[in-house]
């Protein structure tokens, strides 16, 4: 099973995209989400993660204030909406499930990508004037 990430694209500085994640065949709802990005030269980044039930999220300090994280279980979609973009949040973004951890492990351990599984392909987001 691989998780589908789409929504990115070319965007000016200050401009705003929406991303979603979303798989078929398989339920998210027991499931925290973790959204990563990796830049050309550099290691994959955790952008954010929002816990299974969705009250409670986590995000890296380049992107707090300015990402949110949210998720539709209705609907097996999981979101990252990104405003005021800037060039260095240019990347190849992905979502992946977490698993078996309590919302207090996660709290520690979310950025940590080998803890993840159902990686997709990515969407790749290019913020440039």
């Amino acid at each position: 099973v691989q998780l589908q990430a789409f929504g990115g694209g070319l965007v000016q500085p200050g401009g705003s995209l929406r991303l979603s994640c979303a798989v078929s065949g398989f339920t998210l709802d027991y499931y925290a989400i973790g959204w990563f990005r990796q830049a050309p030269g550099k290691e994959r980044e955790g952008v954010s993660c929002i816990s299974s039930s969705g009250t409670s999220t986590w995000y890296a300090d380049s992107v707090k204030g300015r990402f949110t994280i949210s998720r539709d279980n209705a609907k097996n979609t999981v979101y990252l909406q990104m405003n005021v973009l800037k060039p260095e949040d240019t990347a190849v973004y992905y979502c992946a499930t977490l698993g078996g951890l309590t919302v207090w492990q996660i709290r520690t351990l979310w950025t940590r990508p080998e803890l993840y599984r159902n990686w997709g392909q990515g969407t790749q987001v290019t913020v440039s004037s």
